[in-house]
């Protein structure tokens, strides 16, 4: 099972410019979350902070007791083992073969002999859906199955954590969508606490149990999905319908005389888009544990949310969206190749 990660107060700064401050949230244990937020908000540069690559003005990181932003380097260090980090491009090393790439964190990490390396990265490059691809080159294929390679090395170590960061960037509508359900059926396999930062809303309205959003050096929000999805605060209204009339401007938030001229214009507030249902794992694999204790996490908070968060969540479950049992699961299976596209190489 995940590890709950709790973040208090976190405030970072590069010189005289705010990044973000006072952030304080908890990723539960297992579940799925997603932190959104415009182009240039710090979403990366708040996952880095969650595993130590960058230090933050103040505040704490805390995963089993040991503080990620101001602990000792050797804990700081150990626990930094239970992350997986999926970077935005993969970051692959571009003269190595994907086993090589997807080799590597073992190689450097673990004494595992040849053989059980091997094993293990065959076994996560198909989950993936990459067999077959082992000895291809970074360069030799698409933007998707670079991402593909990137999540399988995140894989290798087993991770309790899971940092996405981007992982619909370059694709086309049709692989986000597979990415998407990939996500979820990972989370059900392995029961991974998971943070994806994107700007995507078919990411983020379909894959997560918790979401955020990051604008102009603050979290706006975060919490169960239902919060967000049916906050009235303006820029998130914005945000979700991808429209010009808003707080949101081209590199920062909008003057008053330009919300004025809006208002002026007949701009209206925008309503909400509703609610899609969030994904299930794919047929053949175990339903997410994740999904019952969010369930019974969410409706022991009910009274503590706003009314329309508290509606939505309640009709989400008399629905029958609730998952059954847990434990009762079906056979493992592994996700087929996604399809590629022609390089033009």
């Amino acid at each position: 099972m995940g590890i709950e990660v709790v973040v208090e107060g976190l405030t970072k700064s590069f010189g005289t410019q705010k990044i973000w401050q006072d952030v304080s949230l908890t990723l539960p244990a297992g579940e799925v979350s997603v932190m959104l937020g415009p182009s240039g908000t710090g979403k990366t540069v708040f996952l880095k902070s969650l595993i130590g690559l960058l230090k933050p003005d103040r505040g704490r990181v805390l995963i089993n007791g040991v503080d990620m932003a101001g602990g000792k380097e050797r804990d700081i260090f150990e626990t930094r083992k239970l992350f997986g980090l999926m970077f935005q491009d993969g970051a692959l090393f571009g003269s190595m073969t994907l086993f090589d790439n997807v080799a590597f964190p073992l190689r450097e990490h673990t004494r595992k002999k040849e053989s059980e390396i091997r094993r293990i990265v065959l076994e996560r490059m198909e989950t993936v859906g990459l067999a077959g691809a082992e000895g291809k080159l970074p360069g030799e294929i698409s933007g998707g199955m670079r991402k593909r390679a990137g999540l399988a090395r995140a894989l290798v170590l087993d991770p309790q954590i899971i940092l996405i960061d981007e992982p619909d960037s370059g694709l086309d509508p049709v692989r986000t969508a597979l990415l998407s359900q990939l996500l979820i059926d990972l989370n059900a396999e392995i029961d991974a606490t998971m943070l994806i930062v994107t700007h995507n809303l078919d990411i983020a309205a379909t894959v997560p149990d918790n979401m955020g959003m990051l604008y102009l050096r603050r979290l706006v929000t975060f919490g169960p999905r239902e919060v967000l999805l049916t906050s009235e605060e303006p820029v998130v209204a914005q945000f979700l319908n991808g429209r010009r009339q808003g707080p949101i401007g081209m590199t920062e938030e909008k003057d008053s005389d330009a919300l004025a001229r809006e208002a002026a214009n007949g701009s209206a507030a925008l309503p909400l888009p509703p609610i899609a249902p969030q994904l299930e794992p794919s047929p053949g694999l175990p339903r997410r544990q994740a999904a019952e204790r969010r369930r019974q996490r969410v409706l022991a908070m009910l009274d503590s949310l706003p009314p329309a968060a508290r509606a939505a969540i309640e009709k989400t479950y008399a629905d029958g969206a609730a998952p059954a049992t847990v434990g009762a699961t079906a056979p493992t299976r592994t996700l087929p190749p996604l399809p590629t596209r022609r390089t033009g190489r």
